[in-house]
């Protein structure tokens, strides 16, 4: 994804591999938007969206899920009620990705 956001142009990404990881680089770059997983080891994505929101982060946050123990609706559901902007269901189109990215970074800031 982040090499679909790169190609398409205008985005410049950083990766994590966990949600740990995401706040370190968070530190010291200004993200205007967070596109977490929901599943992730040590510090998964709905902790990660309520650290973010507890935090003075200002961008937006899209969450993406295809469910583990539970269906994807759940844990997306979960994910908008703890504060995230967009949700996508995995699986999904590179387009589709794009259009949820370009939508949220064009809308009203994240608070």
């Amino acid at each position: 994804m982040g090499e679909a956001l790169e190609l398409a142009g205008g985005f410049e990404v950083r990766a994590a591999p966990d949600g740990w990881a995401g706040l370190a680089i968070l530190q010291d770059w200004a993200a205007d938007l967070v596109i977490t997983d929901l599943v992730m080891p040590n510090l998964d994505g709905m902790e990660l969206i309520c650290r973010l929101r507890r935090s003075p982060f200002p961008g937006k946050i899209l969450a993406m899920s295809g469910g583990a123990r539970v269906g994807p609706e759940e844990y997306l559901e979960g994910a908008k009620f703890l504060g995230a902007h967009g949700v996508l269901a995995k699986p999904f189109g590179m387009e589709e990705f794009l259009r949820t990215v370009r939508h949220l970074l064009e809308g009203p800031s994240g608070r």
